[in-house]
């Protein structure tokens, strides 16, 4: 395209473009490579790892960033992290680990560092053009591959709430990826604003190191210890595993509230929601840290009014800085909508088959647009694993790979969650660790039986 001061595509043949050098694209590389494709890889930044690697640019780590899964749940299939590291390793083992998984097949010969996608675009036969054009600032290059695996992640483009009276606000408001380490806090009033996981733990550094800490919260959640009996807590769940489903939920929350306690005690407001319908909150501190005194719990925001913050109960506080703990969006700006399933009112949450398939072309797919209820890790490993195979029987059978492409695209946008999940946008990626597993599973081993011919 003339935009771009690109002409004529350079054919990469049978090649499969990977978009990103995160975790995800990693597992993207290696299973494609497993199954026979070359592979490009195009990464913006100038090292592997994603959002697991703090010193990238786009990275949402800070330097007290654990694993809220244990290790066990979250290490890959085929490459297990060392039986020597802690339940919940922080974010440089992690990394170390996607670095020796990288060295260990191969990975970095396929990336290309310092490149950034501008646009994808549909060329002849299914394929696409990649504009592809280096960081440093040389000319685009337009290649064409045979397929893309769009790997970027989905934690690196803030979201940032407004709110009545926000700009006229005499402190200081960040976004939690701004957010490094408790230094910051040291001698301030701090407010934290989210119930997500990072707003727990900046909550929670805040309670130890800042003058005063407010955390504001829209509603009652269940905040489940990393450890219950000795254990951590997914590995517990993973044991119940057998129970009926709404057995294990009533057995969990009933674990969570003898061990816990009533939260109304706390200060916080009761759970209107069972806990298989929001997305977890892992955190040993929380209700240590307000029935120390340390921590001071809020209702949602009402708005700013000066160098005042005004809760939706009429309480008041006089924040220094405020950390606005809320959570990230997609984001595909290289790609046209529709290409995801993505329509107005989608607030740019993609619409895919099983949350990796495009309902709109048969060689692009997403992998790790997904949130659960434990470790990603071994499900996306287990995605990029149907990718590669959905991919080598469209090039080898293309009636058979139509066949499977016809039964499963109506099935874009499904939700693999117990029960009826809450529909924020927080939750859009949710699935059900198991739930998603067995429905991977029936993908993968439908495809093995149109591969042998079944």
């Amino acid at each position: 395209m003339p935009e771009y001061g690109v002409d004529a595509a350079y054919d990469r043949g049978d090649t499969v473009c990977v978009i990103g050098a995160g975790m995800s694209g990693l597992l993207a590389i290696k299973n494609l490579c497993e199954y026979g494709f070359k592979v490009d890889c195009y990464e913006k930044d100038s090292g592997i790892g994603g959002s697991w690697n703090i010193t990238q640019r786009r990275s949402p780590m800070y330097a007290n960033t654990h694993l809220v899964s244990s290790r066990t749940q979250t290490e890959f299939p085929d490459f297990p992290m060392p039986d020597d590291w802690p339940d919940y390793p922080g974010h440089k083992r992690v990394l170390s680990y996607l670095e020796r998984y990288a060295d260990h097949f191969g990975l970095r010969d396929h990336i290309w560092f310092g490149s950034e996608i501008e646009r994808i675009e549909k060329a002849d036969r299914g394929r696409f053009d990649v504009i592809v054009k280096p960081t440093s600032g040389s000319a685009a290059r337009r290649l064409r591959y045979a397929a893309v695996v769009i790997a970027n992640g989905h934690n690196w483009n803030p979201f940032v709430p407004e709110y009545p009276g926000q700009q006229a606000f005499r402190g200081e408001i960040i976004h939690s990826s701004s957010y490094a380490d408790s230094s910051r806090l040291r001698g301030k009033k701090v407010l934290v604003v989210g119930a997500g996981n990072s707003g727990c733990d900046i909550a929670c550094e805040s309670a130890t190191t800042a003058d005063r800490t407010w955390h504001s919260t829209r509603r009652g959640y269940w905040y489940t210890p990393k450890y219950l009996f000795g254990r951590p807590s997914d590995q517990l769940s993973q044991r119940m595993s057998w129970m009926p489903k709404g057995l294990r939920h009533k057995v969990t929350e009933y674990v969570i509230r003898r061990v816990g306690g009533d939260p109304t005690r706390f200060g916080l407001p009761r759970p209107d929601h069972h806990m298989h319908q929001s997305h977890p909150i892992v955190n040993s501190h929380i209700l240590h840290h307000i029935g120390h005194g340390d921590l001071e719990p809020r209702p949602d925001i009402a708005r700013f009014d000066g160098r005042h913050v005004v809760f939706t109960d009429s309480s008041t506080a006089e924040p220094d800085l405020v950390v606005l703990a809320t959570g990230y969006r997609p984001s595909y700006d290289f790609c046209d909508p529709e290409l995801l399933g993505t329509t107005t009112g989608d607030d740019g949450f993609p619409r895919l088959f099983a949350q990796m398939f495009s309902p709109s072309s048969e060689t692009l797919s997403v992998a790790g647009l997904i949130q659960a209820d434990s470790g990603i890790f071994p499900l996306v490993h287990w995605q990029t694993v149907a990718i590669a195979k959905w991919l080598r029987i469209r090039a080898s059978d293309p009636e058979r790979a139509k066949q499977f492409r016809d039964r499963v695209v109506t099935e874009a946008g499904t939700r693999y969650t117990d029960g009826k999940m809450n529909d924020s946008p927080r939750h859009r990626l949710e699935v059900s660790h198991d739930l998603y597993l067995d429905s991977l599973a029936r993908i993968i081993e439908t495809l093995d039986k149109e591969s042998d011919g079944a």
